[in-house]
């Protein structure tokens, strides 16, 4: 491997494991920081979706604007943006400091990996660049393992606000590498931006997302939550009327006249949903709830990443020799059952027992899907247009995670306690089981004459 390419690999690392750590420490950080701030589980919601907010917004035009401005450049001010606003994360003298600090973070965030992908496919080709793109994967999954024992440590024996604070120093020596690099940027002088369609987006979220995160508190009836959920629909509804006729679309629809694409993406919906629902409420109940220490409910869900870890790449090649309907519809159904072995969990808590089976099942439910799910999408569309393809299925999975956080107050009622915990577990398994059924109904396996036959045992 060149030194170029070393370069542009660790680049491409680096700087999305930021991106993929600063998501996984800050759930655990999320009781600590409003036992601090206050505010209590909207806080909590906030912090979380106002990334999401502007993370799921904006990575649909990230394409177009390293295109137009280049990757390097891009990818430098991302890096730059997501350090500054990690450091006024840690500074923050308030609540409402951190959200706005939190939604500058996301915006950041959005052009980080694309722009590190776009490395990669720019500066390898045949089998280096899918041996690069593998590197990348296992080095950016471990921030799903790093991320939760780091920030547990460092809430448990420091405070909350080095756990942001931490995002400065890999941030720091990629910028390093950058400058060391040399690299030149290629830009693509018909590139287009639509702007307007980025502001129609955003905006239209982050009005509904209000509403239903302040829902709880006002009451639909009140007009500060019908107004601006009005609004926000209609701003949304705007931005899609507007991918039909704009020049260049940041959400192509015509990718969604492919079956597999629009199913996958639904179901991608529900799963992720629920992902994001679970992932938020099993580390903050085992704090808030069972009394664990911030790093012990870090690890909690550690199993479920192992898992997934060690058995995606064998599903992924199974689902390529059979198809991904089977493991599309039998891996959520899987993890609505684990979803629902948390039922178990009561006053008298017991990690081994309650929740460990829960992780296991889910682990083993989430090693089934991921992989076929990529590649139903991805296999669904041609190879030309794989990256929006991804930017797309990316930015529907966090919209799903954002639109599940937000209601997170009306689905347990106001208090994450016991009850509120069982609550999320069945809304959780109801969401898991609607992605397989989904799957089942709607994903259909390619030809299998397009599949290698299978090795002899």
């Amino acid at each position: 491997m060149a030194t170029t390419q070393r370069y542009v690999l660790w680049i491409a690392v680096l700087a999305s494991f930021v991106a993929f750590l600063d998501g996984t420490i800050v759930n655990v950080a999320l009781p600590a920081i409003s036992d601090e701030l206050g505010g209590g589980i909207r806080t909590q919601q906030w912090v979380v979706d106002a990334y999401l907010i502007t993370l799921g917004a904006l990575i649909l035009v990230a394409g177009s604007v390293s295109d137009a401005y280049g990757r390097v450049l891009v990818l430098r001010i991302g890096l730059i943006g997501f350090a500054v606003a990690s450091l006024a994360i840690a500074a923050a003298p308030t609540a409402e400091f951190l959200i706005v600090a939190r939604a500058v973070q996301g915006a950041a965030g959005a052009f980080l990996v694309p722009s590190s992908l776009a490395l990669i496919t720019s500066n390898f080709s045949g089998p280096a660049q899918s041996r690069a793109i593998g590197i990348w994967t296992a080095m950016t999954t471990s921030a799903m393992i790093v991320g939760p024992l780091l920030g547990g440590i460092l809430v448990d024996f420091s405070s909350w606000r080095w756990a942001f604070l931490i995002n400065v120093v890999p941030i720091g020596v990629t910028l390093v590498l950058l400058a060391r690099g040399g690299f030149r940027d290629t830009r693509h002088q018909d590139a287009s931006i639509d702007w307007l369609g980025a502001v129609l987006c955003t905006l239209g979220l982050g009005g509904m997302v209000y509403a239903l995160i302040e829902q709880p508190n006002q009451g639909w009836a009140s007009p500060g939550i019908w107004i601006p959920l009005v609004l926000g629909a209609l701003l949304f509804l705007t931005f899609v009327m507007r991918q039909r006729t704009v020049r260049h679309p940041i959400l192509p629809l015509d990718l969604f006249r492919a079956r597999n694409f629009r199913m996958g993406n639904i179901a991608t919906t529900f799963i992720y949903g629920a992902l994001a629902l679970n992932g938020l409420v099993v580390v903050v109940y085992l704090q808030e709830g069972a009394g664990l220490p911030a790093t012990l409910a870090g690890l909690a869900s550690l199993p479920m990443t192992i898992l997934m870890i060690l058995f995606s790449s064998r599903v992924g090649a199974l689902s390529g020799r059979w198809g991904p309907r089977f493991f599309m519809t039998i891996g959520p159904i899987t993890m609505g059952v684990g979803a629902l072995l948390l039922l178990t969990v009561g006053s008298d808590f017991s990690y081994w027992w309650q929740v460990l089976p829960s992780m296991i099942v889910m682990g083993a439910g989430l090693a089934l899907t991921v992989a076929p799910l990529t590649s139903a999408i991805l296999g669904a569309i041609e190879p030309e247009r794989s990256g929006i393809a991804s930017a797309v299925n990316n930015a529907v999975a966090r919209v799903a995670g954002l639109i599940a956080i937000a209601l997170l107050a009306s689905i347990v009622g106001g208090t994450l306690d016991l009850e509120g915990f069982h609550r999320a577990a069945i809304v959780t398994a109801a969401l898991m089981i609607a992605g397989g059924i989904t799957s089942f109904v709607g994903i259909r396996n390619p030809d299998r004459a397009l599949y290698p036959p299978a090795e002899p045992a």
